[in-house]
C-alpha cells in the first residue's frame, strides 16, 4: 500500500518531559544572569533545584554572582545554593565576583558562607592579581560588613 493524498499527515509528537525540563533549566539560568529574584524566587519555593549547573558547570549562584547581582545572589543562599559549588574550569562564584570587583557580591556570598580559599584560582589570589584592594580587605575580614 503506498500513501496517497487523503493518508493525513501524522501529529506532532507531543514534547518529551526532557524537553520541558531542559527549557525550564535553560530560562531559570538566563533569569539568573538577568539578576530576576522575581522569576526565579516563586520556582525556588515550588521546589525547582537551586544548584542545577548549565554545560560548563556554572550554577544559578556563579551566574548571578559573576553578572553583579548581589540581592539575587542572597535568594539564592536563603534557598540553599552551595557557594562552594565549583564551575568546570574550577572556579567559584567568590572568585568571580572578585574578578568582576563586585563588593556587594563578595559580602553576600561571604555572609552565605564563602570560602576566600577554595577554587583554582582562589576568589583571594583573584582580588590580588587583579589588585582589588577594596575586595582583597572584604576577603581578609577587614572591609565594612565583613
Amino acid at each position: 500500500m503506498t500513501p496517497t493524498d487523503e493518508t493525513p499527515a501524522p501529529a506532532p509528537a507531543p514534547a518529551a518531559p526532557d524537553d520541558d525540563a531542559a527549557a525550564l533549566a535553560a530560562s531559570m539560568m538566563d533569569a539568573a544572569r538577568q539578576g530576576r529574584a522575581d522569576v526565579l524566587r516563586p520556582l525556588l519555593a515550588q521546589g525547582a533545584p537551586v544548584d542545577m549547573q548549565d554545560a560548563s558547570g556554572s550554577t544559578m549562584l556563579m551566574l548571578a554572582a559573576y553578572h553583579g547581582h548581589a540581592a539575587l545572589v542572597t535568594v539564592l543562599l536563603e534557598h540553599g545554593a552551595d557557594p562552594e559549588l565549583m564551575n568546570d574550569r574550577g572556579q567559584s562564584p567568590l572568585a568571580g565576583a572578585a574578578f568582576k570587583g563586585y563588593e556587594d557580591v563578595v559580602r553576600a556570598l561571604l555572609a552565605g558562607g564563602a570560602d576566600p580559599d577554595a577554587g583554582a584560582p582562589s576568589a583571594r589570589e583573584t582580588a590580588a592579581y587583579f589588585r582589588r584592594a577594596e575586595i582583597t580587605a572584604l576577603l581578609d575580614g577587614d572591609g565594612d560588613g565583613a
